[in-house]
């Protein structure tokens, strides 16, 4: 397992990242509540500037997406004191995560397949998954998750499986030896 603690003296932020449906924003919430911190939703900062990550997608393509990330991560690396809840995505693109990670504890929330699938199932909020039968969506979960396991097992693993938000944001809190 990785460490957790910040890589310097300041206050460090908590970066939480994963696949889509292992409760990032959720736990987020919860865990900066506890911690005292303020919360931070990657999405919600580009859905608030730019429309929905759905809408993004469709009109200008999953590449605007991708760079509407960065800028979000560029400006929170001027930051301390904050849970960040990362697109599924963010920390794996080596820009994001080069801005995000100094001084921060990132933890990769982690949920079976069939997890995830049940915790998305309104896959219209969800361009990866949108417009796919159900077979379709487990297979490419699969694939999306295979692709992206080496990026996140870089990070501090937290299994959601099972687990209410607050047992989870307690996990993390006891990571962090809080």
């Amino acid at each position: 397992m990785l460490p957790v603690e910040p890589r310097n003296s300041e206050p460090g932020n908590v970066v939480l990242t994963g696949f889509m449906g292992t409760g990032k924003t959720t736990v987020g919430r919860i865990l900066a509540e506890r911690l005292g911190c303020d919360f931070v939703d990657t999405d919600e900062m580009i859905e608030s500037r730019a429309g929905t990550a759905a809408q993004i997608f469709a009109e200008s393509g999953e590449g605007s997406f991708r760079e509407l990330e960065r800028s979000v991560a560029l400006e929170l690396a001027g930051r301390t004191g904050l849970v960040i809840a990362t697109g599924g995505r963010m920390m794996l693109d080596r820009a994001c995560a080069d801005r995000l990670e100094p001084g921060a504890c990132v933890v990769c929330l982690t949920a079976s397949v069939e997890t995830i699938i049940e915790r998305v199932a309104d896959t219209a909020s969800r361009p990866l998954l949108a417009g796919s039968h159900p077979a379709q969506r487990v297979r490419r979960v699969r694939e999306l998750l295979d692709e992206r396991a080496a990026a996140y097992g870089r990070y501090t693993p937290v299994d959601t499986e099972g687990l209410s938000p607050q047992q989870v944001a307690e996990r993390i809190v006891s990571l962090l030896g809080q």
